[in-house]
């Protein structure tokens, strides 16, 4: 059986708090909350732009963005993550410059669910 690889993504307080099976994001619940794409750009699952993957494995963007990034047609809805019972402890992270956010740290509200979010659709 060919297992995927789930790498953990960390805030920069060294939480996991989202799990990588490439190319979708799970929350700690292994609901699907994101995608990332071949160039580290990571969208929520409506599309949006949310932040860049970095190698340590963070979520990071910009506070100021003078152009915004077209929204992207999500890839299929995965299946529900079943979450790894242990994970490894987080790398030392690197000290964010200035004007830089982490993401799952400031903003966690930026991935959601496909049932949450203010941008989603109305049912009426």
């Amino acid at each position: 059986m060919n297992k995927r690889t789930i790498i953990p993504i960390y805030t920069s307080r060294g939480d996991a708090e989202a799990f990588l099976c490439y190319p979708h994001l799970f929350n700690r619940t292994g609901e699907w909350i994101g995608w990332v794409t071949s160039d580290q750009e990571v969208y929520s699952v409506l599309g949006y732009y949310v932040g860049e993957l970095t190698a340590e494995p963070r979520i990071l963007r910009r506070r100021i963005t003078a152009t915004l990034k077209p929204r992207k047609s999500p890839p299929t809805r995965p299946s529900r993550l079943e979450v790894p019972a242990t994970i490894p402890l987080a790398p030392l992270m690197g000290e964010l410059r200035f004007g830089v956010m982490d993401v799952l740290l400031e903003e966690p509200e930026r991935l959601h669910t496909t049932d949450a979010g203010e941008f989603r659709q109305d049912l009426d």
